[in-house]
């Protein structure tokens, strides 16, 4: 299957699972925008977290590093990479619990590990870098993050300017391109 054909099935499986919605919304870093893609219907819809964790354990397969998924969002879609490929990974907090270990980042992670950052959805980036900073501070070494859709709002300055590299699945004018493409209902 040819990447581009990879992005259309994508695509594709996002809009059936109703994940890609038109209007108008807030989004978390307090801007408004006239589309949203509601990552727990298409991280719940199996068919579309199978083709995501295809997707993603494709781009790691031939990369040395343990996976890192930013909580809530990401936790499944690193579950299931990291299930694909066999490997175990690590679970990015925003902030310390104020309960139990108190950990900022859950599972083992090893002083110097390379690690590569698997998120949801990019906007301005903040989150992906705020997981991002927890790992380096905890020692990890970090300059790539993945995300299943880009939505082309500064996420890649943003990262680039702390040395990261976003790649994406899907960008959102990938996802965009023909808005009247929807399934039949």
């Amino acid at each position: 299957m040819t990447e581009e054909d990879r992005r259309s099935e994508l695509i594709a499986a996002l809009r059936a699972a109703d994940a890609v919605r038109f209007g108008e919304f807030e989004l978390s870093h307090g801007g408004t925008s006239d589309y949203y893609v509601d990552k727990y219907l298409f991280e719940t819809d199996p068919d579309s977290l199978r083709l995501v964790a295809d997707a993603f354990a494709d781009r790691m397969a031939e990369v040395d590093a343990k996976l890192a998924g930013v909580a809530l969002g990401a936790v499944p879609l690193v579950a299931v990479t990291a299930a694909e490929l066999g490997r175990p990974y690590v679970i990015a907090r925003k902030s310390a619990k104020e309960y139990g270990t108190g950990n900022r980042i859950e599972g083992r992670l090893a002083d110097g590990e390379r690690v590569v950052v698997l998120e949801d959805i990019a906007t301005t980036g903040r989150s992906a870098l705020d997981a991002v900073e927890a790992l380096r501070e905890a020692g990890a070494v970090v300059d790539r993050v993945l995300v299943v859709v880009d939505r082309e709002e500064g996420a890649t300055e943003l990262l680039a300017d702390h040395d990261v590299e976003l790649a994406s699945l899907l960008s959102a004018s990938e996802l965009l391109a023909d808005r009247d493409a929807t399934p039949d209902e």
